[in-house]
């Protein structure tokens, strides 16, 4: 019998709770593929999955193996699974079951695309989830177009250096928000105007925006609705705006929920192949580190992303 390790909780809690199991692989159904995990991205969904304050994960899904997103090389095709075949290398969002801490994950064949052939899978593995995080935001609901101007705030994060990059590739205007050790970094992906909220106020340098790109909530967001024109856009990942501040306000306000979607992610590739993106990571961990991995993620303060290593 052929077992693989995977990284599962059996109870939702703190670090300790993560461990590290050896499980008989899925097979995938007919739409799905089976991929060789190379290496799996960490995402805050993770922690809050784990902890038990993610509600779309309750004890009925339990046990569940954490990791939304990988890079690999497909393993086995479902009979209707046509769009891949055994040995294309590939990355993807993984399904809310979960699965990407494993030496094998089975994905939707729609949730995947083919990996950059300039990527190495640790880079690829950067970008399904974070990625069309900040795609969908600026542009499914953001609707962000060429000469417009956004504000993003958290832009040295794992949503936020792709969605610098994306909004400069689209043509837009772009002013971030990232603390005072990331500002060349965040000059580095191509901001516009970098603003170091630790000895700047944004309000002080900007105003009459098309879209706020809100990935840190609270004060930040509430200081941020008199900075939009109106018919202008809040978007966010985080809690629901107020409906009320943002008719008080003349602009719309959402919050939104990442959809996997392999023709969103086989954009994302192009851009990256044409060398307008490039996915960063700060810091990569072995498979049997994943605890540690999801730490990192939790303390808080990442530069774009923390990754497992798996084969």
């Amino acid at each position: 019998m052929t077992v693989i390790r995977e990284y599962r909780i059996h109870r939702f809690g703190g670090p300790d709770v993560l461990q590290a199991d050896e499980v008989e692989p899925s097979l995938p159904d007919a739409s799905q593929v089976l991929v060789a995990v190379k290496a799996a991205s960490v995402n805050p969904v993770d922690f809050k999955i784990r902890s038990g304050k993610y509600p779309a994960v309750k004890e009925d899904r339990l046990p569940y193996t954490l990791g939304r997103d990988v890079s690999g090389v497909v393993e086995k095709c479902g009979a209707q699974a046509s769009a891949f075949k055994i040995g294309d290398e590939v990355f993807g969002m993984v399904g809310i079951n979960g699965g990407g801490y494993a030496e094998k994950a089975v994905l939707d064949q729609k949730a995947v695309a083919r990996k950059p052939a300039l990527l190495d899978h640790v880079h690829a593995a950067a970008v399904p989830l974070a990625g069309q995080t900040a795609w969908q935001g600026l542009f499914r609901h953001g609707h962000l177009k060429a000469g417009q101007s956004v504000l993003i705030h958290g832009g040295s994060g794992g949503v936020g250096h792709f969605a610098v990059q994306f909004a400069k590739a689209k043509g837009a205007r772009v002013l971030t928000t990232v603390s005072t050790g990331n500002v060349e970094f965040a000059r580095s992906l191509g901001a516009d105007v970098v603003i170091d909220y630790k000895t700047q106020r944004f309000e002080d340098r900007a105003s009459n925006l098309d879209m706020v790109f809100d990935l840190i909530d609270g004060e930040t967001r509430e200081r941020s609705w008199a900075l939009l024109k109106r018919g202008g856009v809040l978007v966010s990942t985080l809690t629901d705006p107020s409906q009320d501040t943002a008719r008080q306000h003349g602009v719309r306000a959402m919050r939104y929920t990442v959809e996997a979607d392999g023709t969103e992610l086989a954009e994302i590739a192009d851009l990256i192949t044409a060398g307008k993106v490039r996915p960063h990571v700060s810091k990569t961990y072995p498979l049997d580190q994943a605890p540690d991995a999801l730490s990192e993620v939790e303390r808080g303060h990442s530069v774009g992303k923390v990754i497992v290593l798996v084969n």
